[in-house]
């Protein structure tokens, strides 16, 4: 099936054979936040509008990850069996949020369907599951086990030391990690549900609007290749993108999490960059 692309914010180049739904009238209601109500119905647009499967699907900067939940629940719904979900990220997307839902707070959602079997966000290097931050994160989900957090140089000591060692995947180097994911994939039966977030990505390879992580093309290659045979759907985000929030709590909440604005000068550079992952990774998923 072709590829589609929900252009959100114009960051996508134009992929083979893709199929591009201009979706810009929900750019400043959707990015990086929005209330419950605005992704069902973000949610009930897509399954009206696009009510056919397609190939992998790309949606833009990563500060619109959180509209993996209607791919993810409309793909798992396809399915007469629980679907594992394979997020790579550099953050673990489980962070608390009381005002809807956020780009960094979505993975719960995913975890709590009954359709999805576990949750694996692999690739993390954000601290944000780190000992300071463990009270942000979200822990029922990952004291039932269905979510997993795979990790790379962060200390998370603390985890044993609250029952939820067998949650929490560390590693000292990408290579381990990655070998020991592709590994458990690989051996896995379950229909699975592939997210990715650029960011996870080392920033030499391609810039997103996030802190980033010390993945490589390869890596996730690899990953994509030893789930491939029970692949059943696909998003990718992380693009970079200038944003401009007209609210003003938007703005307020992205200065205190310290996303920085892309230097304009260099986006057109970084975009071309992305683009090539891009290209390598749908040619994966072809």
């Amino acid at each position: 099936m072709p590829a589609r692309i929900l252009d959100l914010d114009g960051s996508v180049g134009a992929l083979p054979d893709a199929e591009r739904v201009d979706l810009r009238h929900w750019h400043d209601a959707l990015r990086f936040a929005c209330s419950n109500a605005c992704l069902q119905a973000f949610g009930d647009e897509l399954r009206t509008q696009l009510p056919r499967p397609s190939g992998p699907v790309f949606f833009g900067s990563g500060d619109f990850h959180h509209l993996s939940v209607p791919l993810i629940a409309a793909a798992a719904a396809r399915q007469q069996a629980p679907v594992r979900v394979v997020v790579l990220d550099n953050h673990p997307d489980n962070m608390r949020f009381p005002f809807g839902v956020h780009c960094g707070s979505w993975v719960s959602r995913v975890a709590a369907l009954a359709s999805v079997a576990r949750v694996d966000v692999a690739g993390i290097t954000s601290h944000d599951i780190a000992a300071a931050h463990a009270w942000e994160n979200r822990l029922w989900p990952l004291y039932r086990g269905k979510l997993h957090y795979w990790s790379i140089g962060v200390d998370v000591r603390w985890a044993a030391r609250v029952g939820l060692r067998h949650a929490f995947h560390d590693f000292d180097n990408a290579s381990a990690m990655c070998t020991a994911l592709a590994a458990e994939l690989a051996a896995d039966t379950a229909p699975t549900y592939l997210s990715i977030d650029k960011d996870v990505l080392h920033p030499d390879v391609a810039h997103s609007n996030w802190d980033q992580g010390c993945l490589q093309v390869p890596d996730l290659l690899a990953i994509l290749a030893a789930l491939r045979p029970r692949l059943i759907a696909s998003d990718i985000n992380g693009e970079i993108s200038l944003a401009r929030y007209p609210q003003r709590w938007k703005r307020l909440l992205s200065a205190i999490d310290r996303q920085a604005e892309p230097d304009p000068v260099q986006l057109a550079a970084w975009q071309s960059q992305q683009h090539a992952v891009n290209l390598a990774l749908l040619h994966a998923l072809a």
